[in-house]
């Protein structure tokens, strides 16, 4: 883990050297989930990841981002590389309707401190821009307000009802990265899918979230635009989620992109 890369990739070389408190957590926090975006756009681009927490970094150091089991495991690399005392946890997300529970599609991260732990997830899309105390209570970020709160499951983190998905819940247990890996087989080739049926790109800040599922991009979720040619798209990418590509990909992306918007508009 290269600290001092890592830490200039989310504008932050001055964290280096900085002590490990909650402060500095909180710092690192929001640095990282503004700075990498929430996307699995390697799948449209058909090139296998693994959970490997290093490749995950290695792939954000080069600019890219990832989903919960890539940015939550690099991360955790580079805290613990910081000196945070980090345990990964075995969760589940679940959108409207579904039953709550921990399926292993989302990786947890919990850090220690002397007066108790912290919940810090990186890889939950539209939710958290800070981390938050494992306390029960309602917390507003911005636009949203969440909830934490003890389950029969362990912990339950209530989304804001806005937001993209209804809630996670997971488990205290210590996991390692081969919990996740039967479950990121599933997400990145199963044309049940979400990450393989939309190409979902996502960036948290303060005041909010930016959204880019196929080619409709919203605000909070506003319509802003739909991005119906390669300049308008690419140019959405690199301004507003700070994703680039170089010419291959480029005419690969938006050749699986524009397709499945076509059959979107012709389902509908």
């Amino acid at each position: 883990m290269d600290i001092a890369a890592y830490l200039t990739r989310l504008g932050r070389p001055d964290l280096l050297g900085a002590p490990a408190t909650i402060d500095t957590l909180i710092q690192l926090h929001i640095a990282h989930i503004e700075r990498v975006p929430y996307e699995a756009l390697e799948i449209w681009l058909g090139r296998p990841t693994t959970v490997d927490p290093l490749e995950s970094a290695g792939r954000i150091l080069r600019g890219r981002g990832g989903y919960c089991y890539h940015l939550n495991g690099a991360f955790s690399e580079l805290a613990r590389a910081m000196g945070f005392q980090v345990t990964r946890h075995v969760g589940g997300v679940q959108t409207s309707g579904v039953e709550p529970g921990i399926t292993a599609n989302h990786l947890v991260l919990t850090v220690a401190f002397p007066d108790g732990l912290w919940l810090a997830d990186l890889g939950l899309g539209d939710a958290l821009h800070e981390p938050l105390p494992l306390v029960e209570g309602r917390y507003r970020q911005g636009p949203f307000e969440y909830g934490l709160r003890p389950s029969e499951f362990g912990w339950r983190f209530d989304h804001d009802p806005s937001g993209s998905f209804e809630g996670m819940d997971f488990g205290l247990a210590p996991a390692e990265m081969s919990a996740f890996a039967q479950k990121h087989e599933y997400l990145t080739t199963s044309p049940e899918s979400g990450f393989v049926r939309v190409a979902t790109v996502q960036r948290r800040d303060s005041a909010g979230v930016d959204s880019l599922r196929g080619l409709t991009l919203t605000r909070n979720g506003q319509l802003v635009a739909t991005l119906e040619t390669p300049g308008d798209y690419f140019a959405a990418l690199a301004d507003v989620f700070g994703l680039n590509f170089g010419a291959f990909d480029r005419e690969r992306l938006w050749a699986r992109v524009w397709q499945a918007h076509k059959e979107w508009l012709a389902a509908r």
